[in-house]
């Protein structure tokens, strides 16, 4: 009050001082430094330098030209009054892509381009095979409209998709599963009622695997030096999918390909048919890997599938668990054999195996022998671990 009440300099009657004098985005600029000490008597306190630098920031285009460069800007500022010890508010950028979707607009002669949304657009062939898409409105009965392409999201362009609506068909989580899935973070995303529907399916195959291995009754114990070859081979696909999950979601922020990892997972689980003791605590182990890597993408389901499986805790108590090792470990890999460039076989040798022996299990291989025949073999080149080229 002492500073805003004053006197008047030129007339000298009580006054009160402008101090609406700065735009919004200064307040913008440095207001997630004040979450970090609440009560400081001055802008900041020491607080400031423990919780700061952000660790990650995540905004659209619009931020990095805007909200991100009066921060850094604002930081500086702080910095040189010493306010700050140091001169960089984020530590981390992910510039996110836009959603897009169908515009379609209406114009009459003289009149302003009306939007609708696509939902309202229907669309048939015309006798010319083309597409045509009319609307049924209120004041003008059905018009037709033009189908802009696709274009972002906006309220102004009328192509925005009702949540609610979405999520009383489908469910929250659905939503959430077709938007991680669809695109990486950074590129933009093609709205696609196909693609909600794939993602419903998608929860709902993992909801009877669930529910159908639960069926049997509890899952024994795992027990992984008894294992046999096909019980390792989908405890090490479990654990591969949890590594590369870990990868996407920790460090490269791709959710995608870390639902792609448990669609993977899901159908190695499928497959197997193993209902020994044994057979059971695996397919127990790779279906609670799967619940716990999807449950930052679909937490309700998740937290259901989670209780199902034997869990008495919440889900979001967990920690993120960690690869297995000794499941990822191999004994053995496949190798493809092609015959002068072209693909010919396919076969399985140890992870340790010599030049020598994967150059002796190939031309061995009946296929390769197939194309090879009588030719005589000029060269044979093997990249290890991954192919070997019969030249004849």
């Amino acid at each position: 009050a002492a500073f805003y009440e004053c006197s008047c300099p030129k007339c000298g009657r009580p006054a009160r001082r402008e101090t609406d004098t700065m735009d919004t985005f200064v307040d913008s600029s440095w207001y997630f430094m004040r979450y970090a000490c609440p009560g400081a008597p001055a802008m900041v306190d020491a607080r400031v330098d423990y919780w700061l630098p952000v660790d990650q920031y995540i905004g659209g285009i619009e931020h990095a030209i805007l909200h991100l460069l009066y921060a850094r800007f604002w930081t500086k500022v702080m910095r040189d009054f010493r306010l700050l010890g140091f001169g960089e508010p984020f530590t981390r950028l992910l510039t996110q892509g836009m959603v897009l979707n169908h515009v379609y607009s209406y114009q009459a002669a003289g009149a302003r381009k009306r939007y609708f949304n696509p939902a309202e657009v229907d669309t048939r062939r015309g006798p010319d095979g083309t597409e045509v898409h009319e609307v049924l409105t209120a004041d003008l009965g059905t018009v037709p409209v033009t189908h802009e392409g696709l274009g972002k999201m906006s309220k102004s362009e009328g192509n925005g998709v009702d949540p609610e609506g979405l999520i009383e068909r489908f469910g929250a989580d659905t939503a959430r599963l077709f938007m991680m899935f669809a695109s990486p973070p950074e590129q933009t995303l093609e709205w696609s009622d196909e693609g909600v529907q794939g993602a419903s399916r998608f929860i709902r195959r993992l909801w009877h695997a669930v529910y159908e291995h639960v069926a049997a009754g509890p899952a024994p114990a795992l027990q992984a030096s008894v294992l046999t070859g096909a019980q390792r081979e989908l405890r090490r696909a479990a654990h591969q999918a949890l590594a590369r999950a870990t990868d996407d979601i920790g460090r490269r922020r791709n959710f995608n390909t870390a639902i792609a990892a448990i669609m993977e997972l899901l159908n190695a689980v499928g497959r197997f048919g193993d209902a020994s003791v044994q057979g059971r605590a695996v397919r127990q182990e790779a279906l609670r890997i799967a619940v716990l890597v999807l449950a930052p993408i679909i937490p309700h389901v998740c937290h259901a599938l989670w209780q199902a499986l034997g869990s008495t805790t919440a889900l979001v108590d967990e920690r993120w668990p960690a690869p297995d090792a000794t499941a990822l470990a191999q004994e053995s890999c496949e190798i493809v054999v092609q015959v002068n460039g072209k693909l010919r076989g396919r076969i399985s040798v140890a992870v340790n195996a010599d030049e020598a022996a994967v150059r002796a299990a190939a031309l061995a291989d009946a296929q390769v022998r197939r194309f090879v025949a009588d030719k005589p073999v000029r060269r044979v080149i093997v990249v290890p671990g991954k192919l070997v080229n019969v030249v004849v």
